[in-house]
């Protein structure tokens, strides 16, 4: 191919020629993952406190995720969208039996299920509310990347790229009541809402916020859809964060942590909004039979091995380590639920503790330039944490002292 394998240098000078440029990436090449940590093409390990992006729920390389990919591969790939088949089944069967929901839809991406959400919203305004396609979202949440996500999408870096947006959408300050009733209208659907925004640095809906945002829905007769892209499967301590909240949506989409790193999401709705028709909603891979044997098999092993409990202790502990060193160096609004947490920096220099701390063997995220992300595997234990604190403690006194 023109370049050596084994050189890091050629690798990275061939990515700069081949890939198209939509990210700035650091000169390592990712070559090997196990449990908490990858392993760069040059032999250096890192403790990943990112989880890609909260993607790797079981870790890298999980037993039951390299099973069900050998034993699946080894039966049937692919049936096409216009059969059933048994991993299907089987897995709609579990997520319907551990939800409040009815009926799934599967699809490869968080976009892609926050787009069938929206279209699903929009069928039911057009089907029994005359037409009603809007829908109101929160300001800094993220929903995705495709277009129609994109303008649900409260991000303000967004407003004025790929214009012109798809119309139809309001969006709202969190956890502000008034703006929600003030904003509905004859021509609403929905309202669609992050449990915690994320991307947006670990914001979290109240729940009096959420419970009267759910009533004013039903006294309205518009949908609630729970955007659990990054939230559910055990991620913020329970199974899905609506159950925190007790209420229950109409409609929920999950994505990252369903698939363990294999490209999986789902839509999930109550049996009511089973209004679909032939032709409205599909995929070449919508519920390709390898893809619901992973999805299958990391759902399971998330229920079985109680990792939503181990977030839940696992956060706790690692805010306790947090406030311990919160005073020496300034941190401030440590927040988040389960092992979705953030802290806030006393200078914009996020992008600076990142880099240190991947130069030191630990993978962090700044999503703004005064805040670090923290969402690790759900299987990350204290020991973990106490050698990410160490890490981070080291490139703290560097960044800020």
């Amino acid at each position: 191919m023109g370049y050596d394998l084994n050189d890091t240098n050629e690798l990275i000078k061939e990515a700069n020629k081949s890939i198209l440029f939509t990210t700035v990436r650091p000169n390592i090449v990712m070559e090997r993952g196990e449990g908490m940590y990858l392993r760069d093409t040059e032999g250096k390990s890192y403790i990943d406190f990112i989880g890609g992006w909260a993607v790797t729920a079981l870790g890298h390389c999980p037993r039951v995720l390299k099973e069900a990919l050998i034993n699946q591969g080894n039966t049937l790939i692919n049936a096409s969208p216009s059969f059933y088949n048994r991993p299907m089944i089987e897995f709609a069967k579990l997520l319907t039996d551990k939800s409040c929901f009815d009926r799934v839809f599967f699809a490869n991406s968080g976009s892609e299920a926050n787009e069938g959400a929206i279209k699903l919203a929009r069928k039911y305004g057009a089907k029994f509310f005359n037409g009603a396609y809007e829908i109101i979202t929160n300001i800094n949440s993220f929903h995705g990347r495709t277009l129609a996500a994109m303008s649900a999408t409260g991000k303000a870096a967004w407003d004025k790229l790929y214009e012109p947006k798809v119309p139809g959408f309001k969006h709202v300050p969190i956890n502000d009541l008034e703006a929600i009733k003030t904003s509905i209208t004859s021509n609403t659907c929905a309202v669609m809402l992050e449990p915690i925004q994320g991307e947006g640095g670990v914001y979290e809906l109240s729940k009096d916020y959420v419970k009267a945002v759910s009533e004013i829905c039903k006294k309205h007769g518009i949908l609630l859809i729970f955007d659990e892209v990054q939230t559910g499967l055990g991620r913020t301590g329970s199974l899905f964060a609506y159950e925190y909240y007790e209420i229950e949506p109409d409609i929920m989409t999950l994505a990252k942590g369903i698939g363990g790193g294999y490209p999986l999401s789902a839509l999930l709705v109550k049996e009511e909004f089973n209004i679909f028709e032939p032709g409205d909603q599909g995929g070449s891979y919508s519920a390709q039979p390898l893809g619901m044997a992973v999805g299958k098999a990391v759902v399971s092993e998330i229920i079985n091995q109680n990792l939503s409990y181990n977030a839940k202790v696992q956060g706790e502990y690692i805010v306790e380590k947090l406030n311990e060193i919160k005073d020496k160096y300034e941190l401030t609004n440590i927040r988040g639920r389960g092992l979705l947490i953030a802290f806030d920096l006393p200078e914009d220099k996020g992008s600076e503790v990142a880099a240190g701390c991947l130069s030191e063997g630990l993978l962090l995220n700044s999503p703004r330039p005064n805040i670090i992300r923290i969402m690790p595997p759900l299987i990350v234990t204290q020991k973990d944490t106490d050698d990410m604190i160490s890490i981070l403690c080291k490139v703290l006194d560097r960044v800020l002292l």
